[in-house]
């Protein structure tokens, strides 16, 4: 499959088959994150990755942080749905910045410009993740509802860092319809 067809297929899934991903695959898929370009070649990017046994864990700790959310009065949108997709993929992957600060930590100026660097780095790992899953006939889901329960997620991982967000990954159980795209007239100015 050629990279502009990958591209054209990759949809977000939310349901997944109870089937295993091999561990040569996720090798394989981490292997094509790692590869994505950073600024100032610093690869800023760690990988936990939660199957097996420990989705039940992972669910209770974002369960756990959800809760305390709801009870500060903040509106989770959508993180229980996220959280029941969650739970019925065969593999989670928390992608974090190691070397970043929890996102409300304050910044000087400078620190905040070499975040921005490292977070747009990251992003590009995720981008190679979800386009090597695809192409490896997987299909995935880029989380963000994971903030609704940072700490207790990062607690529960004993992870160093910033996490960046989760992508929940298997054999897809659905093929959604590709969602509406602005033209690329609508979103460029070429300056000549």
């Amino acid at each position: 499959m050629d990279t502009f067809t990958v591209i054209e297929a990759r949809r977000s899934i939310r349901k997944f088959k109870d089937e295993p991903v091999p561990q040569e695959l996720i090798e394989k898929i981490l292997k094509a994150a790692t590869l994505a370009p950073s600024g100032k070649n610093k690869q800023p990017w760690y990988f936990y990755v939660i199957q097996k046994s420990k989705r039940a864990e992972m669910i209770a700790a974002m369960q756990a942080g959800l809760d305390q959310m709801k009870a500060m009065g903040v509106n989770i949108g959508s993180a229980k749905f996220t959280q029941q997709v969650m739970s019925q993929a065969p593999v989670t992957i928390f992608v974090f910045n190691p070397t970043g600060q929890h996102p409300l930590v304050k910044r000087n100026d400078l620190d905040v410009f070499g975040d921005i660097v490292d977070i747009q780095s990251v992003g590009a790992a995720i981008q190679n993740l979800l386009l090597a899953a695809q192409a490896s006939g997987l299909g995935t889901l880029w989380i963000c509802d994971v903030f609704y329960a940072y700490n207790a997620l990062v607690d529960w991982l004993d992870a160093e860092g910033e996490m960046i967000a989760a992508v929940s990954l298997g054999y897809p159980d659905q093929s959604p319809d590709p969602r509406p795209r602005k033209a690329v007239a609508e979103v460029t100015q070429f300056v000549s």
